[in-house]
């Protein structure tokens, strides 16, 4: 049997693993990886200029160390002038699988939290236009502020409520959680398909109508009922 080799065999020290702290607690949640769902609400789709019909669910993904906690600001990125929020329903996977049946993808949360999908939309218009990857414009440094997780023994797993973005007091995006096109449960299921989910796994569950930019100095407020709030200024 192979032994995990000592920290002194690697070339350089290894980075710090990625994680969400979970609320009421000291205990870290360590991140693996993070997948976005993108147009997964029929008003969203529509303002990007989609039919909310035509198509399955699809995915990108942001790396883990993108996460930016809870307490501190969100770094205005460069090479960017249309910066726009994306308020979202984190879920949080405590174990994964391949082809799992949509009767048993709930099993596999651990909580949920309240996120932001950050987005260079004119790094991303382009690379739609030129038919090229969205990683510039979404998988930047910071592109994941996110509050912490509450586990389902707590919550519950929330199916409606209000979801809600304020920019500098002024409401920008609101929606419910009953509007998502994919429900959590069809989200798991599909995408466990197309990767094999770990424990760790975090899904950013869509955004509701009403994204719009932020500039350096804005307060940006989010809700998700029955899961919480965040806020984080942009710097």
């Amino acid at each position: 049997m192979n032994e995990m080799p000592q920290l002194t065999n690697y070339v350089f020290k290894p980075a710090p693993v990625p994680t969400l702290a979970v609320a009421g607690s000291e205990a870290l949640f360590p991140i693996h990886r993070i997948y976005c769902v993108g147009r997964n609400f029929a008003d969203h789709a529509i303002e990007m200029g989609h039919d909310p019909n035509k198509e399955p669910p699809f995915f990108f993904q942001k790396n883990p160390d993108t996460i930016v906690p809870m307490g501190q600001d969100f770094p205005y990125p460069s090479e960017s002038k249309d910066v726009h929020h994306e308020i979202e329903l984190v879920v949080a996977l405590q174990k994964g699988g391949k082809d799992i049946p949509l009767e048993e993808a709930l099993d596999c949360v651990y909580g949920y939290a309240v996120g932001l999908d950050m987005t260079r939309r004119d790094l991303q218009g382009e690379a739609k236009k030129a038919g090229r990857p969205w990683e510039t414009g979404k998988a930047f440094e910071a592109s994941a502020p996110c509050g912490p997780l509450h586990p389902v023994s707590k919550i519950g797993h929330p199916t409606e409520g209000a979801v809600w973005l304020k920019v500098n007091g002024e409401m920008r995006q609101s929606g419910d959680l009953n509007q998502m096109i994919w429900k959590v449960p069809e989200m798991i299921s599909y995408l466990s398909r197309l990767f094999e989910l770990k424990a760790g796994d975090l899904i950013f569950a869509g955004t509701p109508a009403g994204v719009g930019a932020v500039v350096r100095g804005d307060e940006m407020v989010g809700h998700v009922a029955g899961v919480d709030n965040i806020s984080f200024r942009v710097a």
